[in-house]
């Protein structure tokens, strides 16, 4: 692994070119032009199902957006060297936007500096400087109906799409490189290939190539690219909101007494940050919104579990995702084998995954990361210490009163203080409703209606 300030050193500038928009018959083609001087140049790509809006490859509004998509692709390219200076040629970016999407970096990047053992300071860990010309011309006010909604195939976009059921008609499913869960949750929720936009992006060869070379690489704020992308995609086909899946427990930090959170772009700072960048800066007329961000994941877990027709399909495991499988041994697929466990029988549970991993003693490090014993927890999208501490007492107090032998883990659970701290301890995730959000009152109301 070659060094943070080696590589700064070497090669101190990256550079934004540039992008190519083109409007084909059926799709809209985007790709980015970056560089990082001295070193190599990167051109990703993205396809878009163009839809039925008139808009126009000189479209203001669209071009906009596209250049913001590529503000923040960029950032996967960027993190290779970290060079302290970016410049901006593709567009124009005042001193508030430049604030603005170094603390996404920041942030976003949290667990990227974290786990590469690197200590940057907010203000000059990079220098953004614009360089290029403003995009001219105001967004044009076009009617918008209709949801997007973004799906990843776990439970909690099953979960929207479910409390959405009523609107169908004027709903569509949003896939980023459609795969098996994200393709059966959408045809088990009743949606057909014509109420399906799939997005198709494909990263840059070299870029990986270098990771392989030992350059720097990690985390990087995914749900940020969901964000713009597919805002990007609900103005193409005239939809009016985004709607995300993103539940509030999202908002709690990876390590214990820090700000670095895996999930930093699915939190409700991100969520509002965006929404309010989007309105100033890009305004298409399309809000972003997560439906599930007054909920805990346990409050979601708790639906999930009453929507059995997704539980065969559903995936969340990024070790498997490739094969579409569960791998049955990763913290994701323990946490919701856990978060499922209060509302399922516990063979229902194992099948669902194929294994029992509550009776996997290897697994005993991953649960005290999830329970809260070590200080940080996995850095996956799981929930909170909270919720996993609640739904293992939940889960022990279940099996034994149904007679049933508690497998290793709980048993172990239960010589921790941990065990006997939330056996007393009240809890109302079932029935606590995150005020901090912003969903339109409709779409409140079908969330409202659950407690």
């Amino acid at each position: 692994m070659k060094t943070f300030a080696a590589l700064r050193e070497t090669y101190p500038v990256f550079r934004f070119h540039a992008y190519d928009l083109t409007l084909a018959e059926k799709t809209v083609e985007i790709t980015y032009h970056f560089e990082i001087a001295g070193l190599a140049a990167f051109a990703p790509h993205w396809s878009f199902p163009r839809g039925t809006a008139a808009v126009t490859a000189d479209d203001p509004t669209l071009r906009r957006l596209a250049f913001s998509l590529g503000m923040v692709e960029l950032v996967s390219y960027w993190k290779l060297c970290c060079c302290p200076r970016v410049e901006i040629l593709a567009g124009a970016l005042d001193d508030a936007q430049c604030a603005w999407w170094k603390r996404l970096y920041f942030h976003g990047l949290g667990e990227f500096f974290y786990r590469n053992g690197i200590t940057p300071d907010a203000d000059s860990f990079m220098e953004l400087v614009s360089c290029g010309e403003p995009i001219a011309g105001a967004s044009v006010p076009t009617p918008k109906n209709g949801c997007l909604v973004p799906i990843g195939g776990g439970k909690d976009s099953a979960v929207t799409l479910e409390l959405l059921r009523g609107q169908k008609a004027t709903n569509f499913c949003f896939i980023i490189n459609p795969r098996g869960a994200t393709l059966e949750t959408v045809k088990a929720a009743g949606y057909d290939a014509a109420h399906t936009l799939a997005v198709h992006r494909t990263l840059d060869k070299t870029m990986l190539e270098l990771n392989r070379a030992g350059y720097l690489n990690g985390h990087t704020p995914f749900s940020a690219i969901v964000a713009f992308s597919s805002v990007l995609t609900a103005y193409l086909h005239g939809l009016r909101y985004v709607v995300l899946s993103n539940e509030s427990s999202a908002n709690e930090s990876t390590v214990a007494g820090s700000t670095v959170n895996h999930q930093y772009s699915k939190s409700f700072a991100f969520e509002r940050d965006f929404h309010e960048y989007e309105e100033k800066y890009i305004d298409s007329g399309v809000l972003y919104f997560s439906l599930l961000r007054p909920m805990s994941e346990y409050k979601i877990a708790g639906l999930f579990a009453e929507m059995p027709h997704y539980h065969r399909i559903f995936r969340s495991c990024n070790v498997g995702s490739k094969e579409d499988i569960w791998c049955g041994h990763c913290p994701k697929c323990l946490f919701v084998f856990l978060i499922l466990s209060p509302f399922l029988p516990h063979a229902a549970v194992c099948d669902i995954f194929g294994r029992d991993m509550l009776a996997d003693e290897e697994m005993q490090p991953i649960f005290d990361q999830l329970i809260g014993i070590a200080s940080e927890k996995p850095f996956e999208c799981v929930g909170s210490r909270g919720e996993v501490n609640t739904a293992a007492v939940q889960t022990v107090q279940h099996m034994e009163a149904a007679g049933e032998k508690l497998p290793y883990l709980l048993q172990y659970y239960k010589t921790t203080p941990l065990f006997a701290q939330y056996s007393k301890a009240p809890h109302a995730y079932e029935n606590d409703y995150d005020e901090e959000n912003l969903l339109p009152p409709a779409f409140a109301a079908l969330v409202r209606a659950t407690y």
